[in-house]
This record gives structure tokens, C-alpha cells and sequence, in this order.
């Protein structure tokens, strides 16, 4: 998948990972699936975080100076909308993390997970199937 940014396309390589509060932030806009409003993200925070709204103002300019997001004017508001879907940042992310981690080895990263009883052995069987299925095709 190729992503516009600045004008320019850019390949899977070029998405950085984001820091936590950031990733926090993409996170409420792309549960929105529509383009959403600082207020937005601020009903979206409260009681969970208790950032100043020039806080949140400062990670959404971040964001689009990372080519994350693009901004525009609508009447009094500004609205910002992604230019990398979840789907793409999750698959850069989980293949930066097998890598560094696990030196690209999934049993590797299965048998971490197992061992810290991060998953079950329900799991272990889903993945097994989803294995199955996608050798199958």
C-alpha cells in the first residue's frame, strides 16, 4: 500500500512508529472513521486522561507534521482527518516488533506469548486454524 504524504507518495517504509499519547489520538480518530474535531478527541479523553486541550492540540500538530493526519477549516473548527489507515500502521508495527524482537521467528513471538500467559490454549488452537485456512488458499 503506497500513502500519500506532502504530496508525494510514500511506501510502508517511511511510517514511524508513534509515541503513546500520539498513538492514543490516532487511535479516537480512526475508531471515528470520518474526519473529527480537537472537541471530538477531548470527549473522547475524558475521564481517561486529563490532558490540556493545548496538549492535545500540540500531538494533533505533531501528527501532521508526521504526515499522520492532514487538518482543515470548517467554520470556527478544525478538523483532521488520517492519511495512514490503522490497518497499515498495525502491519508496519507488528513487523518492526517481530523483528527486533524475535529476529523475524513467529514461534518465536508465539512461544513469548504462551510462556507469559499472555494467550491460552484456546488461542494457540484459533491460530492454528487461521494457519489452516490461510495455507489452504
Amino acid at each position: 500500500m503506497e500513502i500519500w504524504k506532502y504530496g508525494k507518495v510514500c511506501g510502508m517504509d517511511t511510517i514511524k512508529r508513534l509515541p503513546d499519547s500520539e498513538l492514543e489520538i490516532m487511535m479516537i480518530i480512526w475508531e471515528a472513521k470520518q474526519p473529527v474535531s480537537s472537541t471530538y478527541i477531548i470527549e473522547k479523553l475524558k475521564g481517561e486522561k486529563d490532558w490540556a486541550h493545548t496538549t492535545i492540540l500540540n500531538f494533533l500538530s505533531r501528527l501532521v507534521d508526521r504526515g499522520f493526519l492532514e487538518t482543515y477549516k470548517k467554520g470556527r473548527f478544525n478538523y483532521y482527518n488520517t492519511l495512514i489507515s490503522e490497518k497499515d500502521y498495525l502491519q508496519k508495527e507488528s513487523k518492526s516488533f517481530l523483528e527486533k524482537m524475535h529476529k523475524n521467528s513467529l514461534k518465536s513471538l508465539v512461544a513469548a506469548l504462551y510462556d507469559g500467559d499472555a494467550i491460552s490454549k484456546e488461542d494457540l488452537e484459533e491460530l492454528s486454524n487461521f494457519v489452516d485456512e490461510v495455507s489452504k488458499s
